[in-house]
């Protein structure tokens, strides 16, 4: 408490001090204009200018990660185009343009795959990794299969952490104190070790009150609290400037005290829920990534990233939702993830440039036994309570080799082509029984899948201010072996689903580099696209499925950057629009009438023709916008800003059932913060969800999540 009240009385006289010393703006004969900065991409495994790049991506620095209230992937939705993320319980659905994971499980591939310091993360768990002394952001739109290679359908996010650097000893340190007694320390120290050699650590400890009122007593836990704690350690040697060696190690513990869920028509309000269930939700990780690259006299470069993750993933979760029902869900979840990339690439001053690379991924996850169990009652006419147990192992590898070249036809006009081969492994190790009813299966199977992915793109530099591109790109995302269900038949495996991506793009420069526009039309076709089906029996155990006709995405993308004197902005838009190809289903959340095939129906009772269906999660529309101005105040710099973002509405479920509680409301979202900056000091007034919208932000299982409430508070950096 003594720490939360020096923090609130040094940030009000900092106010107090620069508010006395107040001027008015600086004219724009007085004030130097600023322009843009040059803003780089580095997936495609090369350093170049976004605005002569042919990929859709938004870049956002550390500083603009902060500035729009991004903390983590969760908060990211509100700042980039076409981007939604539903937190919903064990991991996040992170999807570009409608594609992504819908489903938090092992069996299912990701369609947007996020790399960290160039190391493929956990793919299934372990999204709620905090932001923090990061570099840059950048996220590519659209089938990234040459670079990122297969499961990364709808995109791929990069993040790039701070490196240490040599030019001298500095950092940082911020305090944060706001509602809901959250208290945040972060900060980060550089330290040089001679001409070649430096070290950079970096901290971040957060904890917070739940967002929700409980009523009855839980059984164990508290829902919804927040205790998160990382540390990052870095060693960069640089013996001369042809050779670079940098590893990096990171450990994040993340209590997030349970998930709060409540069903989906509860009478409650949306931030209070009844229970008498257990709660808890831990994340432990483990990241070390090895870098290492050297020039060779002929200009060629060889990399190697070398990357060993390790997690474990804890919840416990009253699964009914309701203070009156016994019903309960828990797991414990291990993985372990190596991965080794070789490339080499060519100096990029010859009309021929050309990147060869080898890639090895070893991904193993356990479930131990007895610690995935979910516990109901036999059926609703024999309210006796039963468990049902999943163990096993579910071990994958993934071998890959690709290429891209890139050839001048002209000065104005280049090619470029890239593929990617891909060889994949999947087993499931796996047993599901009910002892009470007697009932036990065991499954072991293996599935073995090749895919071929890349890109053809064509490139034409009008002049320096106006870049023209277009191409036609193959992602794919692979297939894999259904877990068991409590059916207890024998589950089917699912193939790999293919996306063929028509892109065309225009980004310019205007007004002497003081505005950037970024604008893209696509037309995605799916074969074979995958969808989730639930178990009728228990909701935490879902199928996947292949829709067999094409499945179309289309939509346009609009962004701009602008930088005129004191004032900045920045705005993005999508608009989308996606049809499920012809598929029957029945719901599994309703009584069950006849045969319903996939192809052929037929279309009675309970088995509907999905066609025409929007993919779940896949709103219309996204729009984004920000401003900032700067005003010169005492000796400092007072910087209001305010950023707004619109996600329209989206469904939850391919059923899109709204009596079922499928349809998720748009939701229109108002970050504000008010920065003052002098020296090395900088005092923030903050606040998230500003019109403190209730909104649900994910429905799973008859369950709703509600999106974060407001948060204001202020926080406090020095810089050193």
């Amino acid at each position: 408490m003594a720490g939360k009240l020096w923090l609130t009385t040094s940030a009000a006289v900092l106010l107090w001090a620069g508010a006395a010393h107040a001027q008015t703006a600086p004219s724009a004969d007085n004030d130097q204009a600023s322009t843009l900065d040059e803003v780089v991409v580095t997936a495609e495994r090369r350093t170049s200018n976004l605005q002569t790049t042919a990929v859709a991506a938004s870049v956002l620095s550390g500083e603009e990660l902060a500035n729009k209230g991004v903390s983590n992937i969760e908060t990211l939705q509100f700042s980039v185009p076409s981007v939604t993320v539903q937190n919903s319980g064990q991991g996040n659905s992170f999807n570009i343009r409608g594609i992504g994971k819908t489903e938090n499980n092992s069996s299912v591939g990701v369609g947007v795959i996020t790399y960290r310091d160039g190391v493929a993360v956990f793919p299934a768990y372990f999204q709620n990794e905090p932001f923090f002394d990061i570099a840059s952001l950048e996220v590519l739109r659209g089938p990234q299969g040459t670079f990122a290679g297969q499961n990364a359908t709808g995109g791929a996010v990069f993040i790039t952490e701070r490196n240490p650097d040599l030019n001298g000893l500095g950092g940082y340190i911020t305090g944060q104190a706001g509602n809901y007694n959250d208290i945040r320390l972060q900060g980060a120290i550089n330290l040089p070790m001679g001409d070649t050699l430096a070290a950079r650590i970096a901290f971040n400890k957060e904890t917070r009150d739940s967002f929700y009122d409980v009523i009855g007593t839980p059984s164990r836990g508290h829902p919804g609290e927040l205790d998160t704690r990382s540390i990052r350690a870095s060693i960069l040697w640089q013996p001369n400037d042809r050779a670079r060696v940098l590893l990096k190690t990171d450990y994040t513990f993340h209590d997030m005290g349970g998930y709060p869920t409540s069903p989906i028509f509860s009478p409650l309000p949306l931030h209070t829920i009844a229970t008498n269930g257990p709660y808890a939700a831990q994340d432990e990780t483990t990241r070390t990534v090895l870098n290492a690259s050297y020039e060779f006299d002929n200009g060629i470069t060889i990399r190697s990233i070398s990357g060993a993750q390790y997690g474990t993933t804890y919840i416990r979760s009253d699964a009914d939702g309701t203070a009156t029902l016994p019903f309960t869900f828990y797991d414990e979840v291990n993985q372990r993830l190596w991965s080794q990339e070789f490339t080499l690439v060519s100096p990029d001053t010859d009309r021929l440039t050309w990147i060869l690379g080898a890639y090895y991924q070893d991904d193993l996850i356990t479930f131990p036994p007895g610690q995935f169990v979910t516990t109901q009652y036999v059926s609703a006419t024999l309210p006796i309570l039963y468990d049902t147990l999943l163990e096993g192992r579910n071990p994958k590898t993934t071998a890959a080799g690709f290429g891209q070249i890139t050839y001048d036809l002209t000065d104005d006009l280049e090619i470029q082509v890239g593929a990617r081969y891909t060889r994949s492994t999947v087993e499931n190790d796996a047993r599901l029984a009910a002892p009470l009813l007697g009932l036990r299966l065991t499954q072991n199977d293996r599935d073995v899948e090749n895919a071929v992915t890349g890109k053809v793109a064509l490139n034409w530099t009008l002049d320096e201010d106006n870049f023209l591109y277009g191409f036609v790109a193959r992602g794919h995302k692979a297939g894999g072996l259904n877990g068991p269900n409590l059916a207890f038949v024998a589950p089917k495996p699912f193939e790999g689903e293919d996306v063929t991506d028509f892109e065309a793009g225009w980004k310019s420069t205007l007004f002497d580099g003081h505005l950037r526009t970024q604008l893209g039309a696509y037309y995605n076709v799916y074969q074979n696209f995958q969808i989730n089906i639930g178990d009728p029996t228990t909701p935490s155990i879902t199928s996947i499925l292949n829709v067999t006709d094409d499945t179309i995405i289309y939509g346009l993308e609009a962004s701009a950057q602008g930088r005129f004197g004191a004032l900045a902005f920045d705005a993005g838009l999508s608009l989308s629009h996606s049809e499920l190809g012809r598929f029957f289903a029945a719901d599994p959340r309703r009584a069950r009438t006849g045969v319903c095939d996939q192809n052929s129906g037929p279309a009675s009772g309970n088995c509907v023709n999905l066609e025409g269906n929007a993919q779940t999660f896949a709103p219309e529309m996204t729009l984004s916008l920000g401003v900032q101005y700067d005003f010169a105040v005492g000796a400092g710099t007072l910087t209001p800003r305010i950023d707004y973002s619109h996600i329209s509405d989206s469904w939850a479920s391919i059923f899109a059932s709204e009596a079922l509680g499928d349809h998720l409301t748009e939701r229109d979202i108002v970050n504000a913060q008010l920065t003052y900056e002098q020296g090395d000091w900088q005092l923030q007034a903050y606040s998230t969800n500003l019109g403190d919208l209730d909104y649900i932000a994910s429905v799973k299982a008859g369950q709703r999540y509600a999106g974060a409430s407001r948060q204001y508070g202020l926080r406090l950096t020095r810089n050193f």
